[in-house]
């Protein structure tokens, strides 16, 4: 055997690795074929019920295999030797390939997500530069999966490994019904939605506790708790600027927060606006030094300048700001968070693909609320005057008749500034996710299209298996 491949954790390496490290037969003893190659023909047989074809199993030829050497139908041609060494062969490369497919996926997210989509070079050079667009943390095949499931074969063990393996998530089951009556359109989507549910996080969701769901193709957001379900609509990234897929924590929300453009924005929508005074104090932007911090005028500010990355362009928080009067930040590596927006019509469509890849979210302050639990009502009332939402307890009230919002220097009114900053304590799981077959906030499933085209990218990787 040559090297191991790219992917020595594929059942097809560790086949060949088994063997070539002068593995001992696992089917075929002094007695001839065990039980255990009958249990894994019967078992792969019935692949077709999980909407997979015998064929890339190898089920007639491992049968046809079997009865040759059961019959003794050697000749020169089919030698006892070459035989056997096929029939153990494509019996340990079958069962590997089934079990490590419904424990951990038969399409590996990370290559099928993040090797497809590419950007050009800024420097000129020819390199291709992947887009990622699936950043959650999934386990993988190891060695020591392979070496238990090899146990199981010695250990008469294989029927129960491979129910074991089964995906047990109560979405599968449900798949899994729907399979048998789906129409060939509807059984790609059963199919590759059965599939996402094999890929195994790291950081699964909890079943206590809060956690806050985001589903790309519903352009939904769940949130989660131990007494309540909460649900409202969000608008994620254009087709071109795609939200991306990943889990975190939220950790704090900034309330009236300013905006700092991200430089990919300044290069496209900003750029040639360079020295317009007026088009800056329409969108109230600034711009300043990112070494001191310093603002520097308009008018001094060049093209060239601005797309040096020298320079920040930033915009006033408050009323007319593009994250609206409030944002969810949570670690991840796109910049990349939840909020409030300016524009909140665009809630009305079914199509909602409307962001440079955040997250914009319906009702901001219920949100906001549930994050936070059991806070005190003035904390809450703080963050209502805050967003120019009208305060529920009568020392907010008081507050607003008492305090007139102060103006700028152009005369805009600045908003009340009672509160900035709320940590979010324990922090609360983020999942953004994309199912096109899902369970709404009432555990119905629905389906939803295919908004950014991800369901026929994964068919491509999967559909040799159906």
């Amino acid at each position: 055997m040559g090297k191991v491949g790219k992917d020595s954790m594929s059942p097809a390496c560790r086949t060949a690795l088994y063997y070539h490290e002068g593995g001992s037969m696992l089917w075929i003893g002094r007695q001839g074929i065990t039980n255990m190659a009958d249990t894994l023909i019967q078992q792969l047989s019935q692949v077709n019920q999980i909407g997979f074809s015998k064929t890339q199993f190898k089920v007639k030829e491992l049968e046809a295999e079997i009865h040759r050497f059961k019959t003794l139908d050697f000749d020169q041609h089919h030698s006892v030797n070459d035989v056997i060494a096929h029939l153990e062969y494509n019996l340990t490369y079958a069962y590997l390939t089934y079990v490590a497919g419904q424990q951990y996926g038969f399409v590996n997210p990370k290559v099928a997500m993040n090797r497809f989509d590419s950007k050009p070079d800024s420097t000129g050079q020819v390199k291709t530069h992947y887009v990622n667009q699936y950043d959650t943390p999934v386990l993988r095949p190891a060695p020591a999966f392979y070496q238990k499931a090899l146990r199981k074969i010695r250990n008469d063990s294989v029927g129960p490994m491979m129910r074991e393996v089964e995906p047990q998530s109560p979405l599968y089951r449900s798949l899994l019904r729907q399979l048998s009556d789906s129409s060939s359109e509807k059984r790609m989507k059963v199919l590759v939605n059965m599939e996402r549910c094999r890929w195994k996080e790291k950081n699964p969701m909890p079943t206590t506790g809060k956690w806050v769901v985001v589903n790309i193709p519903a352009f939904m957001l769940y949130a989660f708790g131990p007494d309540s379900t909460m649900s409202m609509r969000i608008g994620c990234g254009k087709t071109s600027t795609r939200t991306p897929l990943l889990t975190s924590a939220i950790e704090y929300m900034q309330i009236n927060p300013e905006w700092n453009i991200p430089q990919s924005i300044i290069n496209n929508d900003v750029l040639h606006h360079a020295g317009d005074s007026s088009y800056f104090a329409r969108h109230r932007y600034y711009i300043a030094e990112r070494s001191t911090g310093k603002k520097v005028a308009i008018s001094s500010v060049s093209r060239a300048m601005l797309s040096s990355g020298k320079y920040r362009v930033s915009q006033d928080g408050g009323r007319g700001n593009s994250l609206g009067r409030i944002v969810f930040r949570f670690k991840n590596n796109f910049s990349v968070y939840l909020h409030d927006t300016s524009t909140p019509g665009f809630f009305q469509n079914s199509w909602r693909g409307v962001s440079h890849g955040c997250v914009r979210v319906q009702r901001p302050f219920d949100l906001a609320h549930f994050l936070l639990g059991d806070v005190d009502d003035w904390t809450l009332d703080k963050i209502r005057i805050s967003m120019d939402i009208s305060p529920q307890t009568e020392q907010g009230k008081d507050y607003v008749r008492s305090h007139a919002p102060e103006e700028n220097e152009n005369g805009r009114k600045l908003p009340h500034k009672l509160i900035s900053y709320m940590p979010v304590k324990p922090h609360v799981p983020l999942y953004i996710i994309y199912y096109t077959i899902y369970p709404d906030e009432h555990g119905l499933i629905q389906t939803y299209p295919d908004v950014y085209g991800y369901d026929k990218l994964v068919w491509n990787h999967l559909k040799k298996f159906i």
